[in-house]
């Protein structure tokens, strides 16, 4: 009894909690309901192999060479670690390895595996060779990441049966997997979990030119007739994410389909993207309402954190990490002991004379602030 509610991750109902099964296993039949359109075809824009992956051209190397060795061998690949910001490709990667080695993908992620059994359930359902994807894997609970360890190592399962003086501890053979971890907060990842993995990469911001072929590769996918230009407007302000050159493409598009005769050039591009709000910054709204009240009413800083984001009507996280990041990145926004200030750059952005105290002392001479 101890071992099945152990191996069981959905908890009773007695507990008044309902579990939502994992997005591995779950299936949602479509045409369910009778007032449901039928379901179409899903268009997905993920890459399906290493070859059709844009960008990240070293980690792209290493893992292409780790994944053919594998492939010689018969053998799972070692374990990968992905980090860095979100949209980069850390899911798109773990599916291309699971792809590339023509093995089963299991999705799950790390605030969905709340006890040691939820774990152990997805463990033991693994057949050979499968590949384990665990999202925001720094997520995971101590009690989760230990239950890992041994099944990261030796592929075998430690379950504790029982409590007390009368627990026991068996150890189940799991077949050889590999997983693959990713995560926004690296820095909040063990050192024992990091250690684990055969390679840990970091996916860094794309540039322009990869951004381009992107846009250009998704256009050709959903069906968007767009030329070059069009691909770099869209491109240029996409802050160096795919996921957001992505949606800015459907939403250009979507304008260049009601407002056009649906081809997408840079005229179009900027008529789409100024109609949802992106300027030549990739900024959008809240991102300059974030420099406009460091500026105008405050006079370019200091201000504190939650009196900017009071006045930008954002909780103080939001700003902290969802909006600073790129600002700073950008040189529109840097962070001091006494608050945060804007740049040179920031009052330039929106128009404005920066301030003296503003500019860099090498700069200083560049500008006239005489009346």
């Amino acid at each position: 009894m101890a071992r099945d509610e152990l191996l069981d991750p959905t908890p009773s109902l007695s507990e008044g909690n309902e579990a939502e099964p994992s997005r591995a296993n779950r299936t949602e039949p479509a045409g369910t309901n009778a007032e449901d359109p039928p379901a179409g075809p899903v268009l997905s824009l993920r890459p399906r192999n290493l070859h059709e992956f844009i960008g990240q051209s070293e980690i792209k190397a290493r893992l292409g060479v780790i994944l053919e060795a594998a492939r010689r061998r018969g053998q799972p690949p070692d374990h990968f670690l992905f980090a860095g910001p979100p949209g980069l490709g850390k899911t798109s990667l773990a599916g291309i390895v699971a792809a590339e080695m023509d093995a089963e993908l299991q999705i799950t992620s790390g605030p969905a595996l709340e006890r040691p059994g939820d774990l152990a359930a997805i463990l033991t359902k693994l057949g050979e060779g499968d590949v384990l994807f665990i999202d925001e894997i720094h997520r995971l609970s101590r009690s989760v990441e230990e239950v890992l360890y041994p099944a990261l190592e030796d592929f075998e399962l430690d379950i504790v049966l029982g409590k007390g003086p009368a627990a026991r501890s068996i150890r189940l053979d799991l077949p050889r997997f590999c997983l693959v971890g990713a995560t926004t907060r690296t820095g909040l990842i063990t050192g024992p979990l990091r250690d684990r993995f055969g390679m840990v990469a970091r996916l860094e911001y794309y540039e322009t030119d990869d951004l381009c072929s992107i846009v250009v590769r998704a256009a050709e996918i959903i069906g968007a007739d767009i030329d070059s230009e069009g691909a770099d407007e869209i491109a240029g302000r996409s802050r160096g994410t795919p996921r957001i050159a992505n949606r800015l493409l459907r939403r250009v598009r979507d304008v260049a389909e009601v407002q056009g005769d649906g081809s997408i050039g840079a005229a179009e591009a900027r008529e789409g993207l100024e109609l949802f709000g992106i300027d030549d910054k990739g900024l959008d709204k809240v991102d300059r309402s974030i420099l406009k009240a460091i500026c105008e009413h405050f006079g370019g800083g200091p201000v504190g954190l939650s009196t900017l984001a009071i006045a930008v009507s954002e909780p103080t996280e939001t700003v902290e990490e969802v909006y600073e990041p790129y600002l700073i990145q950008n040189g529109l926004l840097q962070r001091t002991p006494r608050g945060r200030m804007a740049t040179a750059a920031a009052w330039r952005h929106l128009g404005h004379i920066p301030p003296a105290s503003s500019i860099p002392a090498g700069e200083a001479a560049l500008f006239d602030f005489r009346e």
